[in-house]
């Protein structure tokens, strides 16, 4: 039978054990923070896939940076020859030198066409208008739109070929439908269905007396 020491010391045996018990669990929750910082810590230096990542952000935007430059300056280039080819085939009629040769509606499309070589085939893609007015008048309350390729085709075959003759007032009108080249990515110029836009040039003059010589 235990003696009445031992069982005073009972208490003081089970206090010693809780407060152990205490103890054990405050020792495991600190380990437990400790290592979850360290895992945190461990997490932050880690610098592995960061040039992947780096290059996932930066990649798109270097693209579509780099598209839209190529696309503004096709564009503009596109438009250059286009305003170049007008001017040229203005002074086929201004000069008479189409009339001279006998240029009728097709040859002189040919002749314009051959001025935008660089662009490549000018089929579904050119129309070419050349309409003789008597004044600048009747010229200025002409109200009439330019024809291109994806209009319908009556207008397309009713587009006039007059260059007139001797000090006539002519107005050579040309479309070009510009295909763009990636309206997805960069930059979208088109403004007709399938990414393409219309460009224009005109260019009016009074022509030169060039039958005075013959």
């Amino acid at each position: 039978m235990p003696s009445s020491a031992t069982l005073r010391r009972s208490p003081s045996r089970s206090r010693s054990c809780t407060s152990a018990d205490r103890d054990s669990a405050m020792f495991k929750a600190a380990m437990m923070k400790n290592r979850k910082a360290s895992q945190r810590r461990r997490f932050h230096r880690c610098e592995r896939g960061a040039a992947a990542v780096e290059f996932a952000i930066v990649v798109p935007v270097f693209l579509g940076l780099m598209f839209a430059t190529f696309e503004v300056g096709w564009f503009y280039f596109v438009n250059s020859q286009i305003d170049s080819a007008t001017v040229e085939a203005a002074r086929l009629i201004r000069t008479g030198r189409a009339q001279k040769l006998g240029f009728d509606k097709q040859e002189f499309y040919d002749a314009v066409c051959g001025k935008l070589s660089a662009l490549g085939t000018c089929d579904g893609k050119l129309t070419v208008e050349v309409r003789r007015f008597t004044s600048f008048n009747e010229l200025a309350t002409d109200a009439s739109s330019i024809v291109c390729s994806d209009d319908a085709e009556t207008l397309i075959a009713g587009l006039p070929y007059d260059p007139g003759t001797d000090n006539d007032i002519v107005r050579l009108r040309i479309c070009y439908l510009y295909q763009t080249l990636n309206p997805a990515l960069g930059v979208n110029l088109s403004d007709r269905a399938n990414g393409k836009r219309r460009l224009y040039g005109t260019f009016v003059s009074r022509n030169e007396p060039f039958t005075a010589g013959i």
